[in-house]
């Protein structure tokens, strides 16, 4: 299907992206930098962009019609206190039906959506360990073609994860998150859930 093969691709062009630019800037960083108080201090507030691919198992109503996942994802963590972030979050995922599969009368389309999120996200382990919770929508770019009654939902999205540091502001974010969305149509499920990873390679400003 030329939406499955799309998605695809942006997947795999995310995922190289990140795996690119985190072996560009290990080449870079030849010597060690020393490890101190202060500069342990600056990255716990700096501001972060990240940027990668995201993969997902529908669970529960959903599973019923549609097997996975895939997309990818931007996202900004502003600093507002020392481990305690504010986040913004943007994307674009394919969601693949099974084959036959009439789910709320989509007639076994792939959903098109794009989510838009905002949160929080705070270091429980300084600079390592994190919990983020967000919330906000998840628009259906293919509201017609899934013949859905609704353009958009509301969705929130618990993550636990942990930020790996590669070389001096540059970072590997791994992240298990849980995320539950209003369902599209009337007469359909009542929510859409799914739990998903999600791989970023994060760079300090």
């Amino acid at each position: 299907m030329k939406t499955t093969r799309k998605i695809g691709v942006v997947t795999a062009l995310l995922t190289a992206l990140s795996l690119g630019t985190v072996m560009t800037s290990n080449a870079q960083d030849a010597t060690p930098a020393k490890a101190s108080s202060s500069s342990s201090s600056s990255d716990n507030k700096e501001f972060r962009l990240s940027v990668g691919p995201d993969f997902g198992l529908p669970v529960s109503d959903l599973s019923q019609g549609y097997n996975w996942s895939a997309g990818g994802f931007v996202q900004a963590d502003i600093p507002v206190i020392q481990n305690l972030y504010v986040t913004v979050d943007a994307g674009y995922r394919g969601i693949f039906s099974k084959k036959g599969s009439e789910l709320s009368g989509s007639k076994g389309v792939d959903l098109q959506t794009i989510p838009l999120k905002a949160g929080l996200k705070y270091f429980f382990v300084d600079n390592l360990l994190y919990v983020q919770g967000q919330a906000g929508a998840t628009i259906l770019a293919n509201k017609s073609n899934a013949l859905a009654d609704k353009s958009a939902g509301f969705t929130y999205s618990p993550q636990v994860g942990v930020l790996i540091k590669l070389a001096h502001k540059n970072y590997l974010d791994a992240g298990f998150y849980w995320e539950s969305t209003q369902s599209f149509w009337n007469n359909g499920p009542g929510t859409l859930n799914m739990l998903g990873l999600r791989l970023a390679y994060t760079l300090g400003i």
